[in-house]
């Protein structure tokens, strides 16, 4: 069974999961140049549940958000390497600027976000607190960015 999951795919899963007693965590991101910094998120989120699905933002979702350069990878291939890490267990790739849909389709029980954003600025806080869910901040490894990366790229390119 592949790991990339369309949305309804992966709300049947979370359902399951959810009648076995499993926590499902939810989190979200760009995902565009793999670092340690992504791994070490990831790693931590996943301790935070049973289960990780990561929503990954579209090529045209990261366009939107971050400029025509953006995305590197497409996604299928960002998808495709998030898939492969043994802390993830599903990826599902939203097209909106927000996972607000993704994470009221899913309701997961825990959202993890980087401690880089405001408690009351998580985009799904409400959904997921509304149902008794909890909201997680985890910290965001130093010296670890797409940006600082694709900077150094330019500079020796």
């Amino acid at each position: 069974m592949s790991r990339i999951l369309p949305l309804s795919d992966a709300v049947a899963l979370v359902e399951r999961l959810r009648h076995q007693g499993r926590t499902v965590v939810v989190t979200n991101g760009v995902f565009d140049v793999l670092h340690p910094g992504h791994v070490r998120y990831l790693s931590e989120a996943r301790r935070h549940g049973d289960v990780l699905i990561v929503g990954l933002n579209s090529d045209a979702s990261v366009r939107r958000l971050k400029g025509p350069a953006r995305p590197v990878n497409p996604e299928l291939e960002r998808a495709e390497v998030l898939a492969a890490l043994s802390a993830v267990d599903a990826v599902v790739v939203f097209d909106e600027d927000t996972p607000l849909d993704l994470i009221a389709a899913l309701q997961p029980d825990v959202l993890v976000k980087g401690a880089d954003w405001a408690h009351d600025a998580i985009v799904g806080r409400e959904v997921v607190e509304a149902r008794g869910g909890k909201v997680v901040r985890v910290p965001v490894a130093d010296g670890h960015s797409t940006s600082s990366i694709l900077g150094r790229l330019r500079q020796i390119g």
